[in-house]
């Protein structure tokens, strides 16, 4: 490869990492502004307002720091329960409003949430929930803690179960010659190993957390949707329902849309006017968190373009050499 070529990737590797300066200056800028808390904030009199929290996508436990270029789908126990402490203490946040559109997620990380909505309702605060295109599984079991629920006609939810998969790989394990070895403490703490076939002491072990799981599922259903638990089980073998469907059962309130629930949040907390006022709440990102998640994208997607770039190169110097 000739010194021209050389330098004709180091100007793209300039180029390039020229636009991820600019695009990682702007992420910053953006996440600062973020850090404001305030995503629709209409409130110039400091009169109060209805405060939005979202959850979108899987529910799961810990905190994340957002990735701003790249995104990181789903929703953090720890983000959603910062909002809705946020919600309480706010003296001008009169209802909460919960648009929640996941498909469910981990049973700790629902109840952690399903604690704070709880405490937004004993402060007196109600909790209007808004399903999105799907609020199934641990998703509606934070929306049957809301004090009023709206979906949509299609809205896909229900599937009140709980479950656990594992994969054996033992057989492949043999054909290939491999052999998986380990040291415990216990009979069971492999238990879910891969290496090895589940025994039916296990099963029992694990069918039983299940049913822990389930039963704690069916009975927060059955208190926040003021149901029969025997009604509740009746349906709560999985199924999904559409929004419709949930109502003809009991577990939604009503169809409407997010503006629908915005509307009656407000209008439920003495706020009349044609466009209801809303803040959200959002913890932002510490600097360390943005800089330690970008770099290291950065380096690795740099690193990888400036490779390519030389292959490119080489095999075109090598064509014409040919």
């Amino acid at each position: 490869m000739k010194s021209e070529d050389f330098m004709n990737i180091s100007k793209r590797g300039k180029i390039t990492l020229a636009v991820i300066i600019v695009l990682f200056i702007l992420a910053i800028a953006i996440n600062f502004v973020g850090m404001k808390d305030v995503s629709s904030f209409a409130n110039k009199n400091n009169n109060k307002y209805v405060a939005v929290v979202r959850i979108d996508g899987p529910i799961y436990g810990g905190d994340v720091n957002q990735n701003m270029l790249g995104g990181v789908s789903g929703s953090s126990s720890e983000d959603i329960m910062y909002e809705l402490r946020e919600a309480t203490r706010d003296p001008n946040a009169k209802a909460v409003l919960l648009r929640i559109n996941s498909p469910g997620g981990t049973t700790g990380a629902t109840q952690e949430i399903a604690e704070e909505i709880d405490k937004v309702r004993n402060s007196g605060k109600p909790v209007i929930v808004s399903m999105g295109d799907t609020c199934a599984s641990a998703g509606y079991w934070l929306a049957s803690k809301g004090d009023y629920i709206f979906a949509s006609p299609a809205t896909i939810t229900g599937s009140i179960g709980v479950y656990m998969d594992y994969t054996n790989v033992s057989e492949l394990m043999d054909k290939l010659g491999v052999k998986n070895e380990k040291i415990k403490s216990g009979t069971h703490k492999d238990i879910l190993s891969m290496y090895r076939p589940i025994t039916d002491e296990e099963k029992t072990i694990l069918q039983k957390m299940v049913d822990d799981i389930y039963n704690q599922f069916v009975q927060t259903i059955a208190d926040g949707r003021h149901l029969e638990e025997a009604k509740v089980r009746e349906i709560a073998d999985g199924r999904i329902l559409t929004g419709k469907q949930a109502q003809a059962y009991g577990l939604v309130d009503a169809m409407g849309n997010y503006y629908d629930a915005l509307t009656y949040a407000g209008n439920r907390v003495g706020i009349n006017s044609d466009v209801i006022p809303t803040r959200s709440y959002s913890k932002g990102m510490t600097l360390r968190g943005l800089l330690s998640a970008e770099m290291n994208n950065t380096a690795q997607n740099f690193a990888s373009r400036i490779v390519d770039e030389a292959i490119n190169a080489m095999s075109e110097k090598t064509a014409v050499v040919r």
